[in-house]
C-alpha cells in the first residue's frame, strides 16, 4: 500500500486517538489501551515499508504519548494472577493451538522411534537410560517391586526434586526456541526417544502395564506440560521466523511475551505433577481403578484447560463481538 493511501485510510482514527490524548478524555484505561495497541501496529507498518517518513514519526510519537498516558492511569486489579489464568491466557492460548499440535506429533513420532529402536537394538535402552538405572531397576524387578525406584527418597524431597528438575526441562524446551524453534524440537526429539524407550523397557520385562499404571499417575501432567513448554519454544521461534507485516525484532518480542506466559501456565501443573510423583506414585499396591481414576482425571484437566477452554472462551468472545 502506497504511503497516501495508507495515511487516507487511518488519519481519521489518528487524530480521534490524539483528541483523546490532548483532550484527556476520560475513557477506560481498557479502552485506551485496544487503541494504543492499534496505533503500534500502525507504526509497526510504517517502520517497516515507509521508514524515516513524516508518517513513521508521526505515529511514533502518538504511541509514546498513549504508552505514558496508559502506565500512569492503569490500575492493575487486585485479582490479577486469577485473570490471568482466568481469562487472560486461554484467550491469548487459543491462537497458539497450531504450535501445540506440532509440539505434540513430533514428541509421539519419536516416542514410537524411540520404542522402535528399543525393540530392534539391544543395547539402545542402557545407551539412552544408562547402565546404572537399568540394572537398578532390573534388581527391583528380581526383587518383586520394579516400580521401588519411587520409594527410595523422602516423599517431601523426592516431590521437590522432581518438581524443579521437570521446570528446567521446561524452561530448556522454551529457551532453544531461539534457535528458530529447531532446538525445542530437538528437546522434544530427545525426551520423547527417552519415554518410548523406557516404555518398552517394562513391556520387554513383561510389565506393562504396571509400569504404566504407576509411572502414568505423575506422568500424564508430566508429559503433557513439557509439550505445552515445547509449544511456547516454538511460539517464540515462530516469532523470529513468521513476522507478518511486523518487524523482526516486534515479531520476536510479541513470541517470547506469549511464550513466557504458556510456560507461566505450566508452573501449577509440574507443581502437581512433583506432589504426585513424590507423595502418590510410591503406593505401588493401590487399586488399578484409583491409578485409572488418577490418570483420566489428569488428562481430562490438561485437555479441558489447555484445548476445550480456549476454544470455549474463543466463541464466547466472538459471540459477544457480533452483538455489539
Amino acid at each position: 500500500m502506497r504511503e497516501a493511501a495508507f495515511v487516507k485510510q487511518n488519519k481519521d482514527k489518528w487524530l480521534e486517538f490524539e483528541s483523546v490524548l490532548t483532550n484527556k478524555t476520560q475513557i477506560s484505561p481498557s479502552e485506551l489501551s485496544d487503541l494504543y495497541i492499534e496505533v503500534t501496529d500502525h507504526l509497526s507498518y510504517a517502520k517497516t515499508f515507509y521508514k524515516g517518513s513524516n508518517t513513521e514519526r508521526y505515529l511514533n510519537q502518538l504511541a509514546s504519548k498513549a504508552h505514558q498516558n496508559i502506565y500512569k492511569t492503569k490500575k492493575e486489579p487486585k485479582n490479577r494472577l486469577i485473570s490471568f489464568f482466568k481469562t487472560e491466557f486461554p484467550t491469548m492460548f487459543y491462537q497458539h493451538h497450531r504450535e501445540l499440535l506440532v509440539a505434540f506429533l513430533v514428541f509421539t513420532l519419536f516416542t514410537i522411534v524411540g520404542a522402535f529402536s528399543a525393540a530392534n537394538e539391544g543395547d539402545f535402552v542402557r545407551s539412552f537410560l544408562g547402565d546404572g538405572y537399568v540394572n537398578m531397576t532390573l534388581n527391583n524387578i528380581e526383587k518383586g517391586d520394579p516400580m521401588a525406584v519411587y520409594k527410595q527418597q523422602g516423599e517431601f524431597n523426592m516431590f521437590l526434586g522432581i518438581t524443579i528438575n521437570n521446570i528446567k526441562v521446561a524452561l530448556m524446551a522454551f529457551a532453544y526456541g531461539i534457535m528458530f524453534g529447531v532446538g525445542t524440537l530437538y528437546i522434544m526429539m530427545q525426551n520423547g526417544i527417552m519415554l518410548g524407550s523406557f516404555q518398552y523397557f517394562f513391556y520387554d520385562q513383561g510389565l506393562l502395564w504396571e509400569s504404566a499404571r504407576t509411572i502414568w499417575i505423575h506422568g500424564t501432567i508430566e508429559i503433557s506440560v513439557i509439550v505445552i513448554a515445547g509449544c511456547a519454544g516454538l511460539v517464540m521461534g515462530n516469532g523470529l521466523l513468521f513476522t507478518g507485516t511486523l518487524p523482526r525484532l516486534e515479531s520476536f518480542k510479541r513470541g517470547v511475551i506469549n511464550g513466557l506466559k504458556i510456560l507461566i501456565s505450566t508452573i501449577p501443573f509440574f507443581i502437581i505433577a512433583g506432589f504426585l510423583e513424590g507423595f502418590v506414585t510410591r503406593h505401588t499396591e493401590m487399586p488399578d481403578w484409583l491409578a485409572i481414576l488418577i490418570i483420566s482425571s489428569s488428562l481430562g484437566l490438561i485437555i479441558f484447560y489447555y484445548v476445550y477452554y480456549p476454544i470455549k472462551l474463543n466463541r464466547i468472545n466472538l459471540e459477544k463481538d457480533s452483538y455489539s
